[in-house]
């Protein structure tokens, strides 16, 4: 792992993103270009997720997803217009990346209290491509931890993806993902109004994840799209 910057409230995936065509510069780690980064090696564990792709596309091809995809894709030119990125329309991830964004953070917020690893030690890597661009279809996601020692390999990540306990932790994230304390208001939040946010039914109390953690700056997320919320039940994936 290298560092080669620093930014400010711009997620690092955003930046590495070629389809996102963000024109940042990140701010220099020395006065004059170094010929030289720090860096360290590190060494971790993750479980990896892949979504049954005839379920994804059943999900996606119901009308009240097309028409939140809409909502989330005007959301998305909004928030980059706001930021004078062009063209604003650009590198949006599809409702395909919102599910698959929405499960990650659930889960993690759920691993994060038996893997023994603090919450933002936990880091998400998500695999969302449709079926008609090169490489397609992938619905996968990786949830992963990493450190320069022997912390990162304490087993605990792995432990939990074992058949007979991960099954427990993902009904027990998707039952958490009901209900907010912020009900019903997070429930009842849109896409965006203004360009401000990029998210639906997400908050702190209930999806958000530390800024080391998600690849995305807590964007791209809403909780109806896994499981009724009390705002919305026509959306939910897993029913």
């Amino acid at each position: 792992r290298a560092m080669v910057g620093f930014t400010r409230l711009d997620a690092v995936g955003e930046l590495t993103d070629p389809d996102l065509n963000i024109q940042i510069d990140p701010a220099p780690i020395s006065r004059q270009p170094p010929a030289w980064v720090p860096a360290s090696e590190v060494r971790g564990e993750g479980v990896f997720f892949q979504f049954n792709e005839a379920r994804i596309m059943d999900w996606l091809a119901r009308s009240a997803v097309k028409e939140h995809g809409d909502a989330f894709w005007d959301a998305h030119k909004k928030w980059r217009g706001a930021r004078f990125i062009e063209p604003p329309e650009r590198g949006f991830p599809g409702m395909r990346y919102v599910l698959l964004h929405t499960f990650v953070h659930a889960l993690m917020r759920q691993l994060a209290l038996e893997c023994g690893y603090a919450a933002a030690s936990i880091r998400e890597r998500l695999y969302a491509r449709t079926p008609e661009l090169a490489g397609g279809p992938m619905a996968g996601l990786l949830i992963y931890t990493s450190a320069p020692d022997s912390e990162g390999t304490l087993g605990g990540l792995v432990s939990l993806g074992e058949p007979e306990t991960l099954e427990r932790h993902i009904g027990q994230a998707l039952e958490a993902a009901h209900l907010c304390a912020g009900d019903p208001l997070c429930a009842e939040h849109p896409p965006s109004r203004t360009g401000r946010t990029l998210h639906a039914a997400a908050c702190h109390a209930c999806l958000f994840a530390p800024e080391t953690s998600c690849e995305r700056g807590n964007k791209y997320l809403d909780r109806s799209v896994l499981v009724p919320t009390v705002e919305r039940e026509d959306l939910a994936f897993f029913l």
